[in-house]
C-alpha cells in the first residue's frame, strides 16, 4: 500500500512562494504554505494587505512578447507549465500597450482564492523565525528581498557572514554586441593578465576632455532615485554611486574608476585619452559585459541617455541598469547547487529573489521551478531543470554559476544575454535576404523559437 509523502513546506506567500505551492501541490503533493502577514502584529515595511502574491511596486509584469522580448518569452514557459501567477495576472489583465499590467488587489485576491481552494494546500499564517524546524525535510524559502531578520540572521549563521547581502550596489550591464568596437577597444590596464591568462580582459571606452566635462554635467545634473525610508542603505567608499563621486570634484571619476592610465589607445596610440570608461565581462557566454564602478542612483531613462553619451556605447542596449538599494539575496553560485537547493542544508531550496533573480515574473518563475523540483524528490524521481536555452534554464543557469568566475555575483533580470548565442540569420524562411538593420531582431525571435521548443522537450519528458 502506497503512503502520501510527507508536507512540503512552503514558507513566504508573495510571488515565488505562491507559484512554488501551486506547483508542488499540482504534482500531488501536500503543501502547508507559511505566510507571516495576517498575524496581528507582524508585518513587512512593504506590504498594506495580508493578500498572497500582493504586488508592492509596479503593476507591470513587463513586455508579454515572447517573440523578440526575453521577458514575453518568460511569460510564455510559464503559461506553458500552468503558473498561477500568468493565469491570474491574465485574468485580471489592464490596458498596458505590449505590456501585461495587472489590476493588483484583483490578482492578489485572484491567487489567494485559488491557493486556498485547492485541496493540497494549507496556508498558515505564522512567522518562522530562524530556521524551520529539523523535521522539516523538504522546505521552500521565497522570502523575498524583505526577509524576516531572525531567519536572515540564521541564513548567515549557516552560511557565513559574507554569503547574503542585504545592500545592492549594481552597475549597468551591456549587451556585447551592442558595443562599437571601432571606437571602443579590448586591453586590460598594463596589459596585465588576470587568473585566466587574458591581457585583454576589459573593453575601453575613450573620452577626450570636452566629452569628459559634458559627461560629468549630465551626471550632476541627471534626476537622481530617493530611498524609501526602511531602506536606510549606507554609501560605502568601495560602492559610492558615480553621481556622489562627481560631486566630490569633478575631477574625481577620472582618477577613480576612468583613470586613463595603463592603456593605449591602439588607433591613435600617441593620444593620450582624459578619460577611460572600462566594461568588464560579466558572464560565462562573454555575451555581458558590466561598467566598471558605475553604481548610480540615476534614474533609469536618465541612465539610458547619460551613458550613451559615453564613445563606443552610443548606441548601446542595457540588459540591466544601475542601481543602489535594499535587496537580501544569497550568494547563489557559492551557495546553491543546480536544484536549488542550499549546499550547507539540502532540506532547504530557496525561490525568488533571495536566489538573485530581479522582477515579480523572474522571481514567479524560481518559484515554479522549485516547486516542481521539490514535489520530484518528495515523490522519489529524478528532475533536472530545464535547459540552459530556455529562459528559466538561463536564469537557473545564472544563479548558479553562469555569472564569470571571480566576479561579484549580482541580481538579474531576464535578458537575451544569458541565453547561448546564436548567429544572427541572414536570410528568413523563404529564402529572403534579412536586411543588417533587422538582424538583431530576427535572432531575438530565432532564440524564442529555440527556447520554447526546449521547454516543450523539457515538460514532455518529465
Amino acid at each position: 500500500m502506497s503512503t502520501s509523502p510527507s508536507p512540503i513546506h512552503v514558507i513566504g506567500g508573495g510571488l515565488a512562494g505562491s507559484e512554488a505551492a501551486w506547483q508542488t501541490a499540482n504534482a500531488g503533493v501536500p503543501v502547508i504554505l507559511h505566510e507571516m502577514r495576517g498575524v496581528p502584529g507582524v508585518k513587512t515595511d512593504a506590504h498594506h494587505t495580508d493578500g498572497l502574491a500582493e504586488l508592492v511596486c509596479s503593476n507591470s509584469f513587463r513586455s508579454d512578447d515572447w517573440e523578440y522580448n526575453a521577458v514575453g518569452l518568460l511569460h510564455a514557459e510559464m503559461r506553458a507549465l500552468d503558473s498561477v501567477i500568468m493565469a491570474c495576472g491574465d485574468a485580471n489583465q489592464v490596458p498596458a500597450g505590449g505590456a501585461l499590467a495587472v489590476d493588483r488587489e484583483g490578482f492578489s485576491r485572484a491567487v489567494t482564492a485559488k491557493l486556498e481552494a485547492h485541496p493540497l494546500i494549507t496556508l498558515v499564517r505564522e512567522e518562522i523565525a530562524g530556521l524551520p524546524p529539523e523535521d522539516w525535510d523538504n522546505v521552500i524559502v521565497a522570502t523575498g528581498p524583505l526577509t524576516s531578520p531572525a531567519l536572515a540572521d540564521a541564513i548567515l549563521k549557516t552560511t557565513g557572514e559574507e554569503s547574503l547581502s542585504f545592500f545592492d550596489a549594481i552597475a549597468p550591464i551591456v549587451h556585447a554586441e551592442s558595443i562599437d568596437f571601432d571606437i571602443a577597444w579590448r586591453q586590460s590596464r598594463y596589459d596585465k593578465a588576470g587568473p585566466g591568462g587574458d591581457a585583454a580582459a576589459y573593453v575601453n571606452c575613450p573620452m577626450d576632455k570636452a566629452q569628459y566635462d559634458a559627461f560629468i554635467d549630465a551626471l550632476l545634473d541627471g534626476p537622481k532615485t530617493e530611498f524609501k525610508e526602511w531602506e536606510n542603505v549606507p554609501y560605502f567608499d568601495g560602492c559610492l554611486p558615480i553621481e556622489v563621486m562627481a560631486e566630490r570634484g569633478r575631477e574625481t571619476l577620472r582618477h577613480g574608476p576612468m583613470k586613463p592610465v595603463g592603456l593605449t589607445n591602439p588607433r591613435d596610440p600617441l593620444v593620450k585619452a582624459h578619460a577611460i570608461v572600462q566594461l568588464r565581462q560579466d558572464n560565462a557566454l562573454g555575451t555581458l559585459f558590466n561598467m566598471v564602478g558605475f553604481q548610480t542612483k540615476l534614474k533609469y531613462g536618465a541612465q539610458t541617455d547619460i551613458f550613451r553619451m559615453i564613445p563606443g556605447l552610443q548606441n548601446a542596449q542595457f540588459a540591466r541598469l544601475g542601481g543602489l538599494h535594499r535587496n537580501t539575496f544569497l550568494n547563489s553560485p557559492k551557495l546553491l547547487d543546480r536544484q536549488l537547493r542550499l549546499k550547507a542544508m539540502p532540506r532547504l531550496r530557496f525561490a525568488g529573489q533571495v536566489t538573485g533573480v530581479e522582477g515579480y515574473v523572474e522571481s514567479a518563475a524560481m518559484g515554479l521551478l522549485t516547486g516542481r523540483l521539490a514535489a520530484a524528490q518528495a515523490l522519489g524521481r529524478d528532475l533536472v531543470p530545464p535547459p540552459p536555452e530556455t529562459a528559466m534554464g538561463a536564469l537557473v543557469e545564472h544563479i548558479t554559476g553562469g555569472h564569470l568566475e571571480g566576479s561579484k555575483f549580482q541580481p538579474m533580470n531576464i535578458n537575451y544575454g544569458l541565453l547561448p548565442p546564436l548567429e544572427a540569420p541572414r536570410v528568413d524562411a523563404d529564402g529572403k535576404k534579412i536586411p543588417p538593420k533587422d538582424r538583431g531582431r530576427a535572432k531575438k525571435r530565432q532564440m524564442s523559437v529555440r527556447a520554447l521548443e526546449g521547454l516543450k522537450a523539457w515538460r514532455d519528458a518529465t
